[in-house]
């Protein structure tokens, strides 16, 4: 057999085999198979892309995109109480609560910068605090006032709803010996009233404002 022959053969084998209908049928049949896996995936994926602390946020920071990361979660039901994937306010928010790293930002730990009202005070409470008194707690700030015949008055809520923002260690400056010091996030409203308290000496203790669910 010539060289000449050989080649047109060859030729001929290639030519059947680039039109060979089995083979186009066959990569059809791929192709729709992996295309209809990944759309069973992408029906099957519920997850929603939610926010959450790339570190530990306290309340009255300031909080904008870059101190967020992006995390996809299955929330089912519950999708609504967090911040989805293009719902962050241009401006930012005001974070009302504590909020961990990691941890996925809820909605209710959105304030506004217009509306913007507390402020943290640190205050020294007499007769301790009780253990469910933690950051993140809310809490009533109540008052006693010295009587002019000795004593002290009947007590009452000078700032209802009060959050915990840290309580302040033993060793520092602005601890009192009398009970531990604690750090709160009150109204503006209602600064003036608490640092009148505190500048006449009454007494002042920091009380639960509710009782944490038992589990």
């Amino acid at each position: 057999m010539s060289r000449r022959s050989g080649r047109t053969q060859s030729q001929a084998r290639a030519r059947a085999f680039a039109l060979d209908p089995r083979l186009a049928i066959g990569v059809v049949l791929v192709v729709a198979s992996v295309a209809g896996v990944v759309a069973i995936v992408a029906a099957a994926d519920d997850s929603t892309e939610v926010y959450a602390a790339a570190s530990s946020l306290t309340p009255g920071d300031r909080v904008m995109s870059s101190d967020l990361v992006i995390r996809s979660v299955k929330l089912n039901e519950a999708t609504s109480h967090y911040i989805a994937r293009g719902e962050l306010p241009a401006e930012g928010f005001i974070a009302t609560r504590p909020i961990e790293a990691g941890e996925l930002v809820p909605t209710s730990s959105l304030g506004s910068h217009d509306g913007l009202s507390l402020t943290s005070v640190v205050v020294s409470p007499q007769g301790g605090l009780a253990t469910s008194v933690t950051t993140g707690a809310a809490v009533d700030v109540w008052a006693s006032a010295e009587a002019e015949e000795g004593g002290y008055g009947a007590p009452g809520v000078i700032i209802a709803g009060a959050v915990v923002v840290r309580l302040v260690e033993d060793d520092s400056l602005v601890s009192s010996a009398q009970g531990s010091a604690i750090e709160l996030l009150v109204p503006r409203s209602r600064v003036a009233r608490l640092l009148e308290a505190m500048a006449n000496g009454d007494v002042l203790s920091v009380i639960p404002a509710n009782l944490p669910a038992e589990g």
